[in-house]
């Protein structure tokens, strides 16, 4: 069975490309499915690849008038240890990376934006997994009442970007989305990465 997963065509070279051969689904879990696949490699030896199949994410970076950020506080199972990140959250079936931005704003931390700019899309573990992140910058922020997921727990507070900054280089901000969104953000702000046109929120 052919792996469910295509290349896109601009990045694609055969001579690099491997292709599938053979694909095993090892655990099928609501959230993530782990695949086993035997590929034929570019010079027609076989190998396996052990990856994890992943709905794809949002993140956004919720900015406001005054240049401070909304963040978050989150215990984060895997790593035993509570995280600071910006808001974000898995797409649902069928859902856009738009809706799904102003819908995990919302339900976290209860705040609604005017507008939403798209940023970038990253990929944080390409060597184990198809996951991607959309990255929005929120403005003209709102606030109101969040509306968190059974059973998840996370604190929220401000920070300004030379706050970000110097915990990125602390150490004390590792995922790896939060510091790609505070240099984007750092680059924004200043102007030397010009914005594209905002989505009304």
């Amino acid at each position: 069975m052919a792996a469910d997963h295509q290349k896109h065509d601009e990045t694609h070279d055969p001579a690099l490309a491997e292709t599938c051969v053979e694909s095993t689904t090892l655990h099928a879990g609501k959230f993530l499915t782990l695949k086993c696949d035997t590929v034929a490699l570019p010079d027609g030896k076989r190998a396996t690849r052990e990856y994890v199949q992943h709905p794809g994410a949002v993140m956004v970076i919720p900015l406001f008038d005054d240049g401070r950020v909304l963040m978050e506080r989150q215990y984060r199972y895997p790593l035993a240890r509570v995280m600071t990140e910006f808001p974000a959250g898995k797409l649902d079936p069928q859902e856009g990376a738009l809706a799904c931005a102003k819908r995990e704003l919302k339900e976290e931390t209860g705040y609604e934006a005017r507008e939403y700019i798209y940023l970038t899309k990253i990929h944080p573990v390409i060597s184990y997994s198809t996951e991607f992140i959309d990255i929005y910058l929120a403005r003209g922020l709102t606030a109101g009442e969040s509306k968190l997921d059974e059973g998840e727990f996370l604190e929220t507070f401000t920070a300004t970007l030379p706050e970000l900054l110097g915990w990125v280089r602390e150490g004390k901000i590792t995922d790896v989305k939060t510091i790609i969104g505070t240099f984007w953000l750092e680059k924004a702000l200043s102007g030397s990465w010009p914005l594209g046109q905002p989505d009304k929120g």
